[in-house]
């Protein structure tokens, strides 16, 4: 695939359709268990298995809205951009986007919405229905949509099993909720070993594990109940991010990556900046607490730079400090259509982000280590947009 403008957007999202799932899905088997929009008296609102799904409106588009601090409240006012892929090549080219890694919305930005499902499956049937609507519906449409696959979390083997017909149909990367142990009883901890069936279906793919920022409630600070909605969506766009702190220093110090030495993980929507001081500190105290002696024979710098990958999408203080992080570890995204998107003006942002930043790390930044990540075929080996940024 030829690149026409020179960015690669790794984390943005797109809009469940009301008939995803009970188009897919028995009604005469599940009901009103089956993930669907229901109409209120003053809105619409979105249900799985039954219960409300905590989404500020009917869709995440604020972007896409005449007020960014508003949400639709009826699938009527839900722009048909964060939808119809046929809408989003529209916008993708007016903002000079090439390609789209995709997450979930109403599943949750790593799935975690589905998996608090307690019926093993109906989980997995939801699941597959979300996997194959990504793949017909998007996928299908134009090769600059990126798909990522959901798992169920009711056990190691049915995550494995679900991602490795995903791949098969065509799946990139695969999204897990980074505290799944959280979310449903039984289910064991990420770091146990039962879910190393998984870890390995992945990494023998050559398939990266997706943990979006925002997905483990409570490592997460809520906005306080005296905040204007305004502010509480501001509150937690700035906590989302920085909520990953204490999932990346799980995974870092986890024994995962010398079980499974060739596993790659994203994590999704974090910013830049706050990640030295996550590196810093976890090797300060690798150092003061010699934990060498515990097993570990790398740094978690050293364990960061080989597997893990972060992103940034209006991020400066970060690039500045790339050295540290790594060049290679960092994606670039806008995060579609959500309220903080650079859309429709990415290009300004990336200018005023990489001010100095030489053209080398640039595209590398910018194109091809999500390109290498997630296998896309980039022809273009410089394009002009990145010369430009």
């Amino acid at each position: 695939m030829e690149l026409k403008y020179g960015f690669i957007s790794a984390d943005d999202h797109v809009q469940e359709t009301p008939d995803l799932w009970t188009s897919r899905l028995s009604k005469r088997k599940w009901g009103g268990s089956i993930p669907q929009l229901k109409r209120q008296a003053k809105n619409e609102s979105w249900t799985i298995d039954g219960q409300p799904v905590p989404l500020r409106g009917t869709a995440r588009a604020a972007a896409l809205m005449p007020d960014r601090n508003h949400e639709p409240q009826r699938w009527a006012d839900v722009p048909a951009t964060a939808y119809s892929f046929t809408e989003r090549l529209r916008a993708m080219d007016s903002d000079g986007v090439d390609c789209q890694v995709l997450y979930p919305t109403v599943c949750g930005g790593s799935g975690e919405f589905l998996a608090r499902i307690k019926d093993a499956e109906l989980e997995n049937a939801c699941v597959q229905a979300y996997n194959d609507w990504i793949i017909d519906e998007w996928a299908a449409a134009s090769p600059r949509f990126i798909p990522q696959a959901l798992i169920p979390i009711s056990s190691g083997e049915a995550a494995a099993q679900e991602a490795r017909r995903a791949i098969k149909r065509g799946h990139k990367g695969v999204i897990v909720p980074p505290s799944p142990w959280n979310l449903k009883d039984g289910v064991p901890h990420i770091n146990d070993p039962s879910w190393d069936a998984l870890w390995n279906v992945c990494s023998d793919a050559g398939i990266p594990i997706s943990l979006h920022s925002g997905a483990s409630e409570k490592v997460r600070l809520k906005a306080w109940e005296g905040f204007s909605p305004v502010l509480a969506a501001a509150m937690d766009d700035i906590t989302g991010p920085v909520s990953t702190v204490s999932i990346m220093a799980n995974i870092l110090f986890a024994p995962i990556f010398n079980r499974v030495p060739k596993l790659k993980i994203v994590f999704a929507e974090t910013t830049l900046a706050w990640v030295a001081y996550e590196l810093e500190t976890a090797d300060h105290q690798f150092e003061r607490q010699r934990l060498h002696k515990e097993g570990y024979t790398r740094k978690p710098t050293e364990v960061f730079h080989e597997h893990c990958f972060v992103t940034g999408w209006f991020d400066r203080a970060g690039l500045d400090i790339r050295d540290f992080l790594g060049v290679k570890n960092i994606l670039w995204e806008s995060n579609f259509p959500q309220a903080n998107s650079t859309w429709p003006n990415s290009r300004d942002f990336i200018l005023r982000s990489f001010t100095g930043v030489p053209a080398r790390d640039k595209q590398r930044i910018l194109v091809n280590n999500a390109a290498r990540l997630y296998k896309i075929d980039v022809s273009s080996k410089e394009p002009v947009s990145a010369k430009r940024a």
